[in-house]
């Protein structure tokens, strides 16, 4: 089962907008979602579910409005709170900003979408590509010739569009890993995984069908060629176009794909990761007058590969003034705001150190609350590198006019939630 009705709320509770899919619960019950909510605040509980009597309201909430599924029957969780999140993707795709003011100012296109997105309570055309070809913004012209439903919607190929040309046809590949890695004050790797996402841009005429293989380990062992650099990945979630039974058979990743850009596919590699830019910090106080910050940066990747846009933000006391810095490279500001220095390093290459010093003064009277110890945190992006190896192996491209497409791929690595701590 899914949810009865969908709600868009003010930050004060007052409905903006709302449909009752199903009929099953009194709409009047949502006035009782907010009392419910600052309750749960004001113990200190934080519930993505909240129920009074035998109605259950599943919530997000986003910028300034609180989207609220309601349901009366054990609804599977997990699905509304995946059109929820999908309802908002939607909404930002039509209006760029989704708020208050933009639900306001276009309530007739809201009105439409939540009448197309969902059908007694089930999810139906989620796709904004889609949605876009027959609910425009474009006021409320009346002609017949537009009235009826493009075909995509009724197809089984629902997130592509047929009658596509392109004068070249091309398919570009994006391989995006981003590193979490999380360092203790004493330098050991507490916990580091890798999270990588497949992304396309397909410029392709008709209705192609295309074959991506990678250097999948399972893949691998089952044909028997369990050789040289193999990657093994888990909790895969692919694009709704890609053929599952295919997959789970023979590890093919095989799909039609939507026209222009869209995520392919995601996965998540548990393996211990070196950090790429290693931190080395000392920070001196010296009481009531200054504090002195020496940090050393290292990049740990190949010598070919550089690093663009390097960040290294370092936490320094709230009171602190006064900066002086210097660095070997890059340059370093003051954020008083966040109580951060940043150290901006445009090119980092594999292999280098770098230096940066700073010196701050501290008030004479010293603060009585003690401040936690924030870590440092790492900002960066290496082309042309992916720290697990991965690897596009081949990607093929059929389509019944037989035309030549050219696919592109590119490697890409960046930081994810990347942390070390600090002693002081």
């Amino acid at each position: 089962m899914s949810a009865s009705a969908i709600f868009v709320l003010d930050l004060k509770g007052k409905v903006l907008i709302c449909r009752n899919y199903k009929g099953d619960v009194d709409m009047a019950e949502i006035d009782h979602f907010m009392p419910l909510l600052m309750q749960h605040e004001e113990e200190g509980l934080f519930c993505p579910v909240i129920s009074h009597g035998n109605v259950h309201f599943i919530w997000i909430k986003h910028s300034n409005l609180y989207l609220v599924a309601s349901t009366n029957k054990n609804s599977n969780a997990s699905l509304v709170y995946s059109f929820l999140y999908k309802l908002v993707e939607v909404f930002t795709e039509y209006f760029k900003e989704l708020e208050e003011e933009s639900i306001q100012d276009n309530f007739v296109v809201v009105y439409e979408l939540l009448d197309e997105l969902m059908d007694f309570g089930f999810p139906q055309t989620t796709d904004s590509k889609i949605l876009q070809e027959y609910i425009t913004q474009e006021g409320t012209k009346l002609e017949v010739a537009k009235t009826k439903v493009p075909t995509t919607v009724t197809n089984a190929v629902s997130w592509r569009s047929e009658g596509i040309k392109y004068k070249k046809n091309e398919v570009f590949i994006d391989v995006i890993e981003s590193i979490n890695v999380l360092v203790n004050a004493n330098g050991s790797v507490m916990s580091s995984d890798i999270v990588g996402s497949i992304k396309l841009k397909t410029m392709l005429s008709g209705m192609p069908e295309l074959r991506l293989g990678l250097n999948d380990r399972v893949l691998f062992s089952l044909t028997g060629r369990d050789k040289g650099k193999t990657v093994m990945m888990e909790d895969v979630k692919f694009h709704q176009c890609v053929r599952l039974s295919r997959f789970e058979s023979d590890r093919t990743i095989s799909f039609i794909p939507p026209d222009g850009e869209s995520e392919l596919m995601s996965y998540r590699i548990n393996t211990h990761v070196k950090p790429l830019i290693w931190i080395e910090s000392v920070i001196e106080k010296f009481s009531h007058s200054r504090v002195e910050i020496m940090v050393k940066a290292k990049g740990q990747f190949k010598k070919q590969s550089v690093a663009n846009n390097v960040e290294v933000r370092v936490p320094v006391p709230s009171d602190a003034d006064s900066p002086k810095f210097k660095t070997s490279t890059g340059n370093a500001k003051y954020v008083p705001e966040n109580n951060l220095v940043v150290w901006t390093i445009k090119s980092f290459p594999g292999g280098k150190e770098f230096l940066m010093r700073a010196h701050f003064g501290l008030p004479s009277v010293e603060k009585d609350e003690v401040e936690g110890k924030p870590p440092i945190t790492v900002k960066f992006e290496i082309p042309y590198f992916t720290v697990s190896g991965i690897q596009v192996r081949y990607m093929k491209i059929i389509e019944k006019s037989g035309y030549q497409a050219l696919p592109w791929v590119r490697y890409i690595t960046q930081s994810g939630d990347y942390q070390l701590r600090t002693n002081l």
